[in-house]
């Protein structure tokens, strides 16, 4: 029979939170700076929003703006978008403009898959429990 897309049950936890870490330390981006697709500053990795069920990173919680930490704009990005990672940097194919009119990161909505399909859409992508669906190569949990 036909697969039908069927979103999770999970619900998304930051990996700060969470009793997990990462594979590899090297590929651990908290901290480390956006860079969009023509170069510039986007923010930075702030957290790493998982999936409770597959434990799987899914998002990467960008913070921008502000000033230590007070003021900052917190947007999510589907962990799709990175294209590769540098020992301080995060690259990603879309404009720190399309990242600063992305939804806002809301904590309420860790469990709403209406709100976790639409940020999919936002960037393009289609949602990770769609048919079809291929993760990243990276990060690895254990």
């Amino acid at each position: 029979g036909a697969r039908i897309a069927t979103p999770p049950t999970a619900t998304l936890e930051k990996l700060g939170d969470a009793n997990l870490t990462v594979k590899d330390p090297n590929e651990d981006i908290r901290g480390r700076k956006v860079i969009d697709k023509n170069g510039d500053d986007a923010g930075t990795v702030d957290d790493l929003p998982i999936d409770s069920q597959e434990q799987k990173v899914r998002l990467t919680e960008v913070g921008s703006g502000g000033f230590l930490g007070m003021g900052q704009t917190k947007v999510l990005v589907p962990i799709d978008a990175s294209t590769r990672n540098s020992d301080d940097a995060v690259h990603i194919d879309h404009t720190r403009e399309h990242v600063a009119r992305a939804p806002r990161y809301d904590p309420a909505l860790t469990a709403d898959q209406q709100y976790w399909g639409g940020i999919y859409n936002y960037y393009g992508y289609g949602p990770f429990w769609g048919v079809g669906y291929t993760y990243p190569g990276y990060p690895y949990f254990c």
